[in-house]
């Protein structure tokens, strides 16, 4: 199951729907995808990831059975980085839940030769994206 909830004015219909479909078969358990301020981002940011800075998405793994976890997207981050890529708030949107999702199925992009970038590819063609966050990066 995956839950969307959002603390401000950016809501996401359809998100939930858009993440089940594509998330890879062994993608099983309740992700919760919490969209918020970019100051609650940064705080988490800073507490979990000794960041002071607010970032486009974090993911939180659960060790409890059937959750996979949190993901957490900053909606203004979100909302300029759809701008300066050309596209809607909703497509950014995906791009960094899809992001979030492989985080939880234990991918890391910066440690696994490319893994995780090959499956960011390969699920956001199934979910109609034209680019990720890894690519974007590179």
């Amino acid at each position: 199951m995956v839950e969307v909830v959002a603390d401000g004015a950016t809501r996401s219909p359809g998100l939930a729907t858009w993440l089940r479909t594509i998330a890879p078969a062994r993608a099983r358990g309740t992700v919760v995808v919490a969209i918020v301020s970019d100051y609650r981002v940064r705080r988490l940011n800073r507490v979990y990831r000794q960041q002071d800075q607010a970032t486009d998405v974090l993911s939180f793994p659960s060790g409890d059975p059937g959750c996979l976890g949190d993901i957490v997207i900053a909606a203004g981050v979100a909302g300029r980085q759809a701008r300066a890529a050309g596209h809607t708030l909703q497509t950014e949107l995906r791009v960094l839940a899809l992001h979030g999702l492989l985080h939880l199925l234990g991918y890391d992009h910066e440690h696994d030769d490319g893994r995780m970038a090959r499956a960011e590819a390969r699920l956001r063609r199934r979910g109609g994206l034209r680019e990720g966050l890894i690519e974007r990066h590179r």
